[in-house]
């Protein structure tokens, strides 16, 4: 097993925290306050404790190097969605990974043409390996 399979499983709070810095890169608290926080009234007190806490899980890296720490994910967004699915496929589908890919596609959310394609594309290099 590799060092990011013995991370926690980040909270709902600590997804949001992650998803931000995923699509904006690395980060101050002042960046992840404003963007999540400061519309709900919420204090930066209340970023900082956050990301405090996701650093010493092992879920941000931190650069202390500067007046204003600068934190980053210590795990890709692409490897904590992998946990995450194999943990909905194993306790809610009984490890198949066919019925949520049913459910997923036979569900209320339609997918778009362009990730049809590419459920398509993936299933023709599945076939032929």
């Amino acid at each position: 097993m590799t060092r990011t399979e013995h991370l926690p499983r980040p909270t709902d709070a600590e997804l949001g925290i992650l998803n931000f810095i995923w699509q904006h890169g690395p980060s101050t608290v002042r960046d992840v306050h404003e963007a999540l926080y400061r519309d709900e009234g919420a204090g930066y007190t209340t970023a900082l404790k956050l990301m405090q806490i996701m650093h010493g899980k092992g879920l941000l890296l931190r650069d202390d190097s500067e007046r204003a720490h600068v934190f980053r994910p210590a795990v890709s967004r692409e490897r904590t969605q992998k946990r995450f699915v194999a943990e909905l496929v194993e306790r809610v589908f009984n490890g198949s990974p066919s019925q949520l890919v049913l459910q997923a596609l036979g569900g209320r959310a339609k997918a778009t043409r362009e990730e049809l394609d590419e459920i398509r594309a993936l299933l023709d290099r599945m076939e032929r390996s």
